[in-house]
């Protein structure tokens, strides 16, 4: 999945209100976040393989330490345990440690079976991404939901606060189209490359946009 994983970052914000949109984005992604970082540094590796699926060329060859269940479990404990002793906050604790899970179980649903439970572990996934427009129809679905309660949550401060966060949910939405619609990757540096910078920019665009709103309701 992308835009699931971003999903899940903006509903999170409706049951952790203290927490950063970054912060929830960065729990979401964190597999994705560290998967580019560890191809680059040849930990892990992938593939370019066109029609390999619907939706992605790419080939998750080994990825057992940015996407198992295992060091996500292990990723999760750590994540909450900083925002615990950050926040002192036991909601946004066990909010940010499910996040990270969240991404295993998105992914399970959409991967090919090559999501491990454990390194050297076996593998599953569900096929979503067989299917192009059974996967476009659950994201853009999931995404709309987690927009939606972000929206409800939170208001704009002033300006920025508005213009930014229509600009960031257009800008996702406009990437995961590019990645749809555009060819397979040209190498997998390119791949590992816009990884990482695409990374830092959202979630810098999301810290930038969370500081100009405001929480309007506490969670249900």
């Amino acid at each position: 999945m992308f835009i699931g994983h971003f999903a899940a970052g903006f509903a999170a914000k409706r049951v952790a209100p203290r927490v950063s949109l970054a912060v929830l984005f960065l729990a979401a992604q964190l597999a994705d976040v560290l998967w580019p970082i560890f191809v680059a540094i040849g930990l892990e590796s992938v593939r370019i393989a066109p029609g390999i699926t619907a939706v992605t060329p790419l080939d998750f060859v080994s990825y057992p330490y940015s996407h198992s269940l295992v060091a996500l479990s292990i990723y999760a404990v750590a994540f909450g345990a900083v925002c615990w002793w950050l926040l002192g906050d036991l909601t946004a604790s066990v909010v940010v440690a499910a996040l990270v899970i969240s991404h295993w179980v998105l992914d399970f649903v959409s991967h090919r079976p090559d999501m491990p439970i454990y390194p050297g572990g076996p593998r599953y996934g569900l096929s979503l991404w067989n299917s192009l427009p059974a996967t476009v129809l659950v994201e853009i679905a999931m995404f709309a939901a987690g927009v939606w309660l972000y929206a409800k949550t939170t208001r704009a401060r002033d300006t920025i606060g508005r213009w930014s966060f229509v600009g960031l949910v257009l800008f996702l939405l406009i990437a995961y189209g590019g990645n749809l619609a555009g060819g397979p990757p040209p190498s997998i540096a390119a791949i590992y490359w816009i990884g990482i910078l695409g990374s830092v920019l959202i979630l810098w665009w999301s810290w930038w946009t969370d500081r100009h709103r405001a929480t309007v309701s506490p969670p249900d």
